[in-house]
């Protein structure tokens, strides 16, 4: 327990030091979300409507599917985790440990927003806050279990780009932040249904705020349960100590199963 918490203690701390890490956790939302409550909330006026957990969605993705695969990669690539494992830690530690600690500096970045959204930019909270806090926790456990899927796939630093690009535009686009999924083309609807991030702003929307959604927010919220269960287990099943070993549980594109509760959502919304 004591070199849990101290591999934890070390984790947090190092994304505070490190740079590229206190870019992705900190300041990188951060900023967006003062852009978007500066700009967007005087071009739409309706945008504080959902300012608070769109921007608590992207920082959440900001943290986790852009800022957590490539210190995972790097660690593998630099042989750190064969050491681990000749030191007895598992890899269900190698992987929960980065991911906790980049859940908690994005629930702190979550609090900044939901604290400063409403005096700072008129922005609305949410009318049951303890379901929003659940809902939060879902959303970020589910991202961060994404972050780890990619981080464990990708064969280096540039794959994990082009994977987390590959969540992280569409997410922008389509998946409710900026733009209610019920104005979108209705072709583009059920790709809508593929994206973790829409799935979360229903679940924000309809239950947190109890407004009319495009999609069941109780579905949106077992999607995102069992995204974040599959997910996980996925990556740990797929999880390689070293990249020179030719070893492997499975192939990488098993990743892919990943996306059936979301192409199983396309028939439930």
């Amino acid at each position: 327990m004591n070199a849990f918490i101290n591999h934890f203690t070390f984790e947090f701390k190092s994304g505070l030091r490190n740079a590229n890490q206190l870019m992705m956790n900190y300041l990188f939302p951060l900023a967006f979300y003062a852009m978007m409550g500066l700009i967007m909330t005087k071009i739409n006026p309706g945008f504080t409507q959902v300012l608070i957990p769109s921007m608590v969605v992207f920082a959440t993705m900001a943290s986790t599917v852009l800022g957590l695969p490539n210190p995972l990669v790097e660690l593998r690539e630099a042989g750190v985790f064969r050491s681990y494992k000749i030191n007895g830690i598992p890899a269900v530690s190698i992987l929960v440990i980065p991911v906790l600690s980049t859940i908690f500096h994005t629930l702190i970045v979550a609090a900044i927003i939901t604290f400063t959204a409403g005096p700072l930019f008129g922005g609305v909270e949410p009318q049951d806050v303890p379901v929003f806090i659940l809902i939060t926790l879902l959303v970020t456990f589910n991202f961060g279990a994404i972050g780890a899927l990619i981080g464990v796939i990708s064969a280096n630093t540039r794959a994990t780009v082009l994977w987390s690009q590959l969540l992280f535009l569409p997410s922008m686009l389509i998946g409710g932040l900026m733009i209610p999924i019920s104005m979108l083309p209705p072709s583009a609807q059920p790709l809508a249904a593929l994206l973790p991030s829409s799935h979360a702003m229903q679940a924000y929307l309809g239950l947190a705020y109890r407004q009319q959604t495009a999609f069941d927010p109780t579905i949106s919220v077992g999607v995102l349960s069992v995204s974040l269960v599959l997910t996980f287990g996925l990556a740990i099943y797929l999880f390689n100590w070293d990249s020179k070993n030719k070893t492997h549980h499975g192939h990488p594109l098993m990743a892919l199963l990943a996306l059936a509760p979301y192409i199983a959502a396309i028939f439930l919304v």
